[in-house]
């Protein structure tokens, strides 16, 4: 496995729509313990492959206490979104930001797992608003996309005067 370099805000490759996975192979596979062992790295709950410039429909989450609890899904789509909720969000291609955004409180997505099958999860809560999040960055969109312009330009300036990983 490999730790993978994650974009950060406003890189524009983050504004790449994601395609769909053709097929669950050891290749995604790959990328997918890559991007875990990228993501408990960081540490973040949630990562998109659109976020490690793969621009492909493959995300991973784990918000377990304990970070045992890896959930994948490939080519998701959000069936169902009910309800509403307001909370703190942070992104690990917005580091160091955490603004509060409006999403469904419940949702049920449909998705492929990492051997290519498919299934269905109902979530709420964190795992519903991890969910969208990572969904969101496969269509080029991110958090600070719900936030004022203002915001959305405090934020893109601050992260300007911060070195850059090489």
């Amino acid at each position: 496995m490999a730790q993978l370099p994650i974009l950060t805000f406003p890189d524009p490759r983050l504004r790449t729509k994601a395609r769909p996975v053709a097929r669950v192979d050891d290749k995604v596979r790959q990328l997918i313990d890559d991007m875990l062992e990228t993501m408990y790295a960081a540490p973040g709950i949630g990562l998109a492959a659109s976020q490690v410039n793969v621009h492909r429909r493959i995300i991973v989450i784990d918000v377990s206490a304990e970070h045992d609890q890896p959930l994948v899904l490939v080519n998701p789509v959000i069936e169902v979104a009910e309800g509403m909720q307001e909370r703190e969000e942070g992104c690990l291609s917005v580091p160091g930001f955490y603004e509060t955004v409006e999403r469904a409180e419940r949702i049920r997505v449909r998705a492929l797992n990492r051997d290519g099958e498919g299934f269905e999860k109902e979530a709420d809560g964190l795992l519903a608003l991890c969910i969208q999040h990572e969904c969101d960055h496969l269509e080029g969109k991110l958090f600070v996309d719900y936030l004022s312009n203002l915001k959305r330009q405090r934020i893109r300036k601050k992260l300007a005067k911060l070195p850059k990983a090489s």
